[in-house]
């Protein structure tokens, strides 16, 4: 009888043990894990300076020319389910997957000229630009009119931005640029003088339109036989006057070189971006979300998604008083049905959340003064309250020299949303386009593009009340971007069966994705067989 005690005994202690172990591997994987897992900060010191090109061999593209479609990431070839619970080791693989870039596919910036490229030989005479638009829409165009100086053998001079847009910035190109830099970079390439000689000042100059989309004939015929009666030649406007496609490859490369080379910020806008960069970073890895909502995008577009009638009004009368805008009349309905519209600060929000991004997310805010402020800021900051602004990083005192230069301020938004971890666009703009292209040129870094047109009706359900937030909207919101985060693709040619002008513009714009005429595949090192 005392045996079967003891034996009952030591079966008891055997018990107590292994669940004091349980208990103890419990806890033990219990412990909080910080939600943003450790990411390295890139070397800023010089944001926009390409890798050395020579540490770098090439091939030439084969069959991969053929491809104009995205793959999925390997981790969204099946569509992860939105977590909100993230503690413990399944939760920092999650969140790993939604800060993690897609496969670049080992293509690697080549902009190096050909063999037979010469440097410039004395110019045919002067090209006066006049840029128009918004920062990026300069900063292409004054790209372009590189390529365009090279194709009419023209010297350059420093192009006039433009300061009678909306905007109405009067900056000079010295104030949003290194003009130095700019002149030197491209000095193989092209003549840059920085004013028109005096003995040119006043004489006779020919004004012209440069048409849209043009290519090499239309240049070096019709625009450079004018130097059989004039030495300067100003082109009016300087946006989208050069084709996408079709044209020499040393001329392509000679855009690239241009743009994420020559054309660098001034320094003092640098150096501010850099610091904005490295405040962003003290929150974690963090997106870059450019939310168009601001009031010229909303006049211009006729967009009124969540306004209400008297400002949707006040925008109807904006966009009838500014003479440059020519649609007048638009329909904000069809025009959201279509998916031309941004996307609002509320859309945004569901549109984050669906995507498996939690509340404590850092996100910079790329943008002007959103129109309603905080009225229509409300639902995504509370939703997401670590929502910073160059305005909430920097002191007044730090930005003064930028107030009241959009140009300046839009450039600290560019270096914010190039150095991101995740870059999204509410709406394809300018902007939108050229920190896309950037950030395929740097490497493929994660972008992702709203499907304004798909979501724009899985809004309307949750409106309707036909479908609500959670793991069924999660799983369609996944799929329908698991190919719309910049992996490397062929940029996309024109629509099928568009003609003329609406051919051109259907095509992808060069700088939106540089490939294949600035990206190669980086040449593996022979493996040894013996």
């Amino acid at each position: 009888m005392q045996k079967k005690k003891w034996i009952a005994l030591a079966a008891l202690r055997k018990l107590l043990t292994c669940a004091i172990c349980v208990i103890a591997l419990v806890a033990l994987f219990s412990v909080h894990v910080p939600v943003f897992p450790s990411s390295k900060v890139p070397n800023f010191s010089d944001p926009f300076k390409l890798p050395t090109q020579h540490n770098f061999k090439y091939q030439k593209l084969s069959t991969e020319q053929s491809w104009t479609q995205e793959l999925a990431p390997p981790h969204l070839w099946k569509a992860p389910l939105p977590s909100r619970k993230l503690d413990g080791s399944s939760g920092t693989l999650e969140i790993n997957k939604l800060w993690k870039p897609p496969p670049n596919r080992d293509f690697v910036p080549c902009v190096e000229p050909s063999s037979n490229y010469t440097s410039p030989t004395e110019s045919w005479g002067y090209l006066l630009v006049h840029t128009n638009g918004g920062l990026n829409q300069m900063r292409a165009g004054i790209c372009d009119m590189v390529a365009v100086a090279r194709i009419i053998n023209a010297t350059l001079v420093i192009p006039e931005l433009d300061k009678r847009s909306f905007w109405k910035d009067s900056s000079n190109f010295s104030d949003v640029f290194d003009e130095d830099h700019f002149i030197h970079a491209l000095s193989n390439d092209v003549k840059i003088i920085k004013e028109l000689p005096k003995e040119l000042a006043t004489g006779t100059r020919a004004v012209k339109h440069f048409r849209s989309w043009s290519g090499m004939d239309y240049y070096q015929d019709e625009i450079a036989s004018m130097w059989e009666e004039y030495e300067v030649i100003r082109a009016a406007k300087s946006d989208s006057r050069l084709a996408n496609n079709n044209l020499p490859l040393d001329i392509q490369k000679l855009r690239c070189r241009a743009c994420y080379e020559a054309l660098r910020f001034a320094p003092q806008i640098e150096a501010m971006g850099k610091l904005l960069v490295d405040r962003m970073r003290s929150f974690g890895p963090y997106i870059a979300l450019h939310l168009r909502f601001e009031e010229d995008m909303l006049a211009f577009s006729g967009c009124t998604q969540d306004l209400s009638p008297a400002e949707a009004d006040e925008l109807r009368v904006i966009r009838e008083n500014t003479p440059y805008w020519k649609e007048k009349e638009i329909n904000p309905i069809e025009q959201r049905s279509k998916g031309y519209c941004p996307l609002t600060p509320k859309e945004v929000g569901i549109f984050l959340t669906a995507l498996g991004y939690p509340s404590n997310t850092p996100i910079y805010l790329a943008a002007g003064k959103i129109y309603g402020g905080d009225s229509h800021m409300a639902d995504l900051r509370s939703r997401f309250p670590i929502l910073m602004s160059k305005e909430t990083l920097a002191s007044v005192d730090e930005l003064e020299s930028f107030s009241n230069h959009a140009s300046q301020k839009a450039a600290l938004d560019y270096i914010v949303s190039v150095e991101s971890d995740v870059f999204i666009p509410s709406y394809s703009g300018n902007m939108a386009r050229a920190v896309e292209g950037h950030r395929r040129f740097l490497g493929h870094r994660k972008t992702i593009s709203p499907d304004r047109k798909a979501l724009v009706r899985l809004f309307n359900k949750l409106e309707q009340g036909t479908l609500k937030e959670g793991k069924n909207l999660s799983n369609r919101v996944i799929e329908m971007h698991r190919r719309r985060q910049g992996s490397p693709r062929k940029r996309k040619g024109p629509i099928s069966g568009t003609r003329g002008t609406e051919r051109f513009r259907s095509e992808e714009p060069f700088y939106v994705n540089p490939l294949p005429d600035c990206l190669c595949k980086k040449e593996l090192p022979m493996q040894s067989t013996l």
